[in-house]
């Protein structure tokens, strides 16, 4: 009787141990973050020619910089997307912007990059397709940018010294 009862005892205790649970509470939310790596300014200069009637020489691209961005979307919310305008237009003169495909540290539904685009003032896509995701972090993750500089209208060059273009970088919906 006693052994029933102790079995008994036990087989209670450990059914009250089995059955016991805990609710957890998950909050994730909604992130948007972008950068451009490493900061800093860069210079691209135009090579005179050395022989009268020879174009320009143009500047060798720029590689150095990268987007890195963190994603987190709603249920069913819409993809985000990366623009890029500039402050200013220089006479004569395109800026040239290419996205890499994404490479590097990161994960989730990373973005699709476009083809080149010439900057203006007016956005132009150059991500698009952004979903949860995130990069990793600073040079070598994300998107690596070709930034260069090409002859527009030769009609309209005119000699510029150490003009600041701002390329401006938007991540939206």
């Amino acid at each position: 009787m006693i052994l029933t009862r102790s079995i008994l005892l036990v087989s209670f205790i450990l059914s009250g141990l089995l059955y016991s649970q805990t609710n957890v509470t998950i909050v994730l939310p909604v992130v948007t973050l972008m950068d451009i790596e490493p900061a800093g300014n860069i210079t691209l200069s135009f090579t005179a020619p050395t022989e009268a009637g020879n174009a320009l020489g143009n500047p060798t691209p720029n590689t150095s910089k990268w987007i890195n961005y963190t994603s987190a979307i709603t249920s069913g919310g819409l993809t985000r997307r990366i623009t890029a305008a500039v402050n200013q237009t220089i006479p004569g003169v395109n800026i040239r912007l290419q996205a890499a495909a994404a490479s590097g540290s990161g994960g989730g539904t990373l973005g699709t990059a476009a083809a080149q685009i010439t900057l203006s003032t007016t956005p132009t896509t150059i991500i698009s397709g952004i979903g949860g995701a995130y990069t990793g972090n600073g040079t070598n993750n994300g998107h690596r940018l070709t930034i260069s500089l090409v002859p527009g209208t030769y009609a309209n060059l005119s000699a510029q010294t150490n003009t600041a273009v701002t390329i401006v970088y938007t991540i939206t919906e």
